[in-house]
């Protein structure tokens, strides 16, 4: 582990640091799909267009925060930890990451680790869980 905000933990021998962007998008639409039947409890999604964006947001506060992984995480094998530790990084950090996820644009825009603005923002990366 080093302590320095440029460099990543190292990733285990023989397991790439840098999950596909397969995974990613397949945990974001099983994130997405959770969030519209929880917002369809509270208000109607297709008409209320700002319900499933709050679920998501509190969903990656809550389950990033304190588990690393949200439910659509979980099935595609990935997590999202600190770039510094590789240790969770906390309800506040995650709110900002699921926040500037929801704004779509920065996580498109992504550096050569895969780490989009809401990454970088929140000192986060996503990587592919070792059992």
């Amino acid at each position: 582990m080093t302590t320095s905000a440029d460099q990543p933990v190292p990733a285990p021998s023989g397991v790439s640091s840098r999950p596909g962007l397969g995974p990613r998008f397949g945990a974001l639409v099983i994130d997405w799909v959770l969030c519209v039947l929880v917002a369809s409890i509270f208000a109607d999604p297709l008409r209320d267009g700002w319900a499933p964006v709050a679920v998501l947001v509190a969903e990656y506060g809550f389950f990033v925060g304190l588990f690393a992984q949200t439910p659509g995480m979980y099935l595609t094998r990935i997590r999202c930890v600190s770039w510094t530790s590789g240790g969770r990084i906390g309800v506040l950090r995650a709110l900002l990451r699921g926040g500037m996820l929801a704004l779509v644009i920065p996580a498109l825009i992504m550096d050569a680790d895969r780490r989009g603005l809401h990454d970088r923002a929140a000192g986060s990366v996503i990587a592919p869980v070792v059992r």
